[in-house]
C-alpha cells in the first residue's frame, strides 16, 4: 500500500485527521479535474460522448463498491441530504406512521424525518448508549414503524452499526431500512445486500476522497416505483435521448432520482478518487483505517487526562475516534491542535479524529506529541 501513499501531498508540516468532514484529493483526481478544465477550455463539449462513458464508468465503480446487484440501483445525487429527502418525501406516509432513528444522528438523518410532521408522522430517536443499541433499535419498531433509518457509522462518536443485523431484523417485522453510509462507504467495506438495506446514500467528500457536490444514492429495484418524485427534467426520462418524444415517462433505472444535467465536473473527479480505493481494496483500505484508530486509541489512552468517547469494541470500531481532555473546554484544545497543524473538528463530547488508510506514521506520533504537550497545561 506504501506506493499508494504518494497520491496523497499534504503540506510536510500538516496533520490531516478530519475526513469525517472533508477529504483531501489524491494526485490524481487533481489531474482529472485539470485535464477536463483544459478539455473545455480548448474544445467545449465536444467530446461530450466521452465525458458519459466516465459517468457510466462511475456508476460501475459505485455499483461495486456498494455491492449493488446493478448499476440501474444506483443514482448519482448532490448530497446525502438529497437522497435522504428523496425517501423521506416519496413514500406514501399515512397519518399514525412511526419513523424509528437514533439519538445520535447528524441533523441530515434527523430534520428530514420530522419535517413530514405535518403529514402525522412521528419520529422515534432511540438511545445508543446502551449494551445492545441494535436490539434497542428495533424493540423500539412496533406496529406502526414503516421505517428505520440509521448512520451506519455516527458522526460525533463513530460507534458502528451492525446493519446486517437491524436489516434482517427490519425484514422480519416488515419496516423499511434506510443507511446514511456518508462515514462509512470509503472507509470501511459496506454492502446493500447483506445489510438488507432498501436505500443508502453517502456523499463523495469525506472517505471517497472527492470533491462536495457529487454522492451516490442505492435504492433497492422493487421499491424504486413506490417513491414519488417530486423533480422532473430531461435527464430522467425513459427515453432522455429523443427531445422530439412528446409521450414520455420516467426511466426504470435510479437515473428516476436526477432530473436534470448531470455534474460532469464531480463525476471526473469522484470517478478518479474511486480507481485509487479499487486499485488499493476497501478490505485493505478497511484494515488500515482501524489500524490506524488503534494506534490513536493507545496513543491517547496513555496520556494523563484524556478521555476516550469512542468505543474500544472491535465491532464498533470506525475511521472516527473522539476524545477529551480533562478540564479542557474542547474549542481551547482544537484552537491548540489546528495552531499545530492538526487538521480535526470538535464533535459531540470532545474533539474528533479521522485517519484514512494512506496516514502516516509520522503523521500520529505528531499528533500524539502534540495532545500530551496541550495535556500537560
Amino acid at each position: 500500500m506504501s506506493t499508494f501513499h504518494d497520491e496523497f501531498a499534504q503540506s510536510a508540516d500538516l496533520r490531516y485527521l478530519n475526513h469525517a468532514a472533508v477529504g483531501p484529493w489524491p494526485k490524481r483526481t487533481a489531474a482529472a479535474v485539470r485535464k477536463f478544465a483544459e478539455e473545455n477550455v480548448l474544445l467545449g463539449a465536444r467530446d461530450y460522448p466521452d465525458w458519459m462513458k466516465v459517468e457510466q464508468r462511475l456508476r460501475e465503480r459505485l455499483a461495486r463498491l456498494l455491492n449493488a446487484p446493478s448499476t440501474d440501483d444506483i443514482a448519482l445525487v448532490k448530497n446525502t441530504s438529497e437522497a435522504l429527502s428523496f425517501v423521506a418525501f416519496g413514500l406514501d406516509w399515512k397519518s399514525g406512521d412511526q419513523v424509528v432513528i437514533s439519538d445520535e444522528e447528524f441533523p441530515s438523518n434527523r430534520v428530514v424525518w420530522e419535517a413530514l410532521k405535518p403529514q402525522g408522522v412521528e419520529v422515534i430517536q432511540v438511545s445508543l448508549k446502551g449494551p445492545d443499541p441494535e436490539g434497542a433499535l428495533l424493540a423500539a419498531c412496533g406496529p406502526r414503524t414503516r421505517l428505520l433509518s440509521v448512520s451506519s457509522v455516527q458522526f460525533a462518536t463513530g460507534t458502528r452499526l451492525d446493519i446486517e443485523r437491524l436489516g434482517q431484523g427490519c425484514k422480519q417485522r416488515g419496516v423499511l431500512f434506510c443507511i446514511d453510509a456518508i462515514q462509512h462507504i470509503g472507509a470501511l467495506p459496506f454492502d446493500v445486500q447483506a445489510s438488507h438495506c432498501d436505500f443508502a446514500m453517502a456523499d463523495g467528500h469525506k472517505w471517497m476522497c472527492s470533491a462536495e457536490g457529487l454522492g451516490v444514492f442505492y435504492c433497492r429495484a422493487e421499491l424504486r416505483q413506490q417513491l414519488k418524485l417530486h423533480e422532473y427534467g430531461w435527464h430522467m426520462l425513459e427515453h432522455s435521448g429523443d427531445y422530439a418524444r412528446r409521450q414520455w415517462q420516467p426511466a426504470a433505472s435510479a437515473r428516476r432520482f436526477e432530473c436534470g444535467s448531470p455534474n460532469t465536473l464531480g463525476a471526473m473527479a469522484l470517478d478518479a478518487s474511486l480507481s485509487l480505493l479499487e486499485e488499493v481494496g476497501m478490505q485493505q483500505i478497511g484494515e488500515a483505517v482501524i489500524e490506524r484508530v488503534i494506534w490513536l486509541e493507545q496513543g491517547l489512552s496513555a496520556i494523563k487526562g484524556v478521555r476516550l468517547h469512542s468505543s474500544r469494541a472491535a465491532q464498533r470500531r470506525s475511521g472516527i475516534l473522539t476524545f477529551s481532555i480533562e478540564g479542557q473546554a474542547a474549542a481551547h484544545v482544537w484552537e491548540q491542535l489546528m495552531s499545530n497543524q492538526v487538521v480535526c473538528l470538535p464533535r459531540g463530547p470532545g474533539i474528533r479524529f479521522s485517519p484514512h488508510f494512506y496516514t502516516q506514521s509520522r503523521v500520529i506520533e505528531e499528533t500524539l506529541a502534540i495532545v500530551q504537550r496541550i495535556a500537560m497545561h
